[in-house]
């Protein structure tokens, strides 16, 4: 996609099926909860507020669909915005590439997101989509890093080398794509992957960066969830929630 347009209809799809083991046993870390709800349901609501996002599309547990779809039934989600809940995958990438296929096909710019990014700003969300709308092929939010980094030798822990933090960030979600760009990464690319980011980049297609958010983090270690909580508490002590 070149051409600016900004009328692009634009999805978001949200995998959800990953256990979150990091977090500990017991619920899959989506369906944990943050502020009394859970962290799923603050990652749609994230999507819906978006006034660029006209579809959500949920990847539940391959055994978790029913459940997924009572317990955002049951949150008073906005009716404006289309949520539709699938099957994942055994793999993120499987569980995204399902996510996909359910888009209907108007659908010309897609919205990945981690459902364990439950407090990502609307602002971020808009900015993403804008950047695919008017001509990016593929867009990831980034923020600088704040520590120095090195690269390993793993076998020994040696250090070989320290890059260059300026030229670095930390990738955050969500990354917005062109969807015949998207669909065709995940048509054509094999192997581990840690973002769709990557998938896209091994076509050779140029992935843009815009400005990352430091509320978009990804709660995946108990800390985090605390975090989130502090962050949580000032949103609604401040009304921005």
């Amino acid at each position: 996609m070149s051409a600016k347009d900004t009328n692009l209809t634009t999805a978001a799809v949200i995998p959800a099926a990953g256990r979150g083991v990091r977090l500990g046993p017991g619920a899959p870390k989506a369906l944990r909860t943050l502020g009394g709800v859970p962290i799923l349901v603050h990652a749609v609501r994230a999507m819906t507020r978006a006034r660029a996002v006209s579809l959500v599309v949920v990847v539940a547990p391959p055994d978790g669909v029913a459940e997924v779809r009572a317990l955002l039934d049951s949150h008073g989600l906005p009716e404006a915005t289309d949520i539709r809940i699938v099957a994942g995958g055994d793999t993120r990438q499987e569980s995204v590439r399902l996510g996909l296929a359910a888009l209907p096909d108007e659908v010309e710019v897609v919205l990945v997101h981690d459902a364990a990014r439950p407090l990502v700003p609307v602002d971020m969300v808009e900015a993403v989509a804008a950047a695919v709308r008017e001509g990016a092929a593929a867009v990831v939010p980034g923020l600088p890093l704040a520590d120095t980094v090195k690269q390993i030798d793993p076998a020994t822990g040696a250090v070989v080398g320290t890059p260059e933090r300026a030229l670095l960030r930390a990738v955050q979600t969500p990354q917005g794509f062109d969807r015949l760009t998207l669909a065709k990464a995940h048509a054509t690319v094999t192997g581990e992957v840690t973002d769709d980011a990557s998938m896209v980049e091994r076509l050779g297609v140029p992935v843009q960066v815009v400005p990352g958010h430091e509320e978009a983090f990804k709660v995946t270690r108990p800390l985090d969830l605390v975090l989130a909580e502090a962050v949580l508490a000032r949103r609604r002590a401040s009304d921005e929630y």
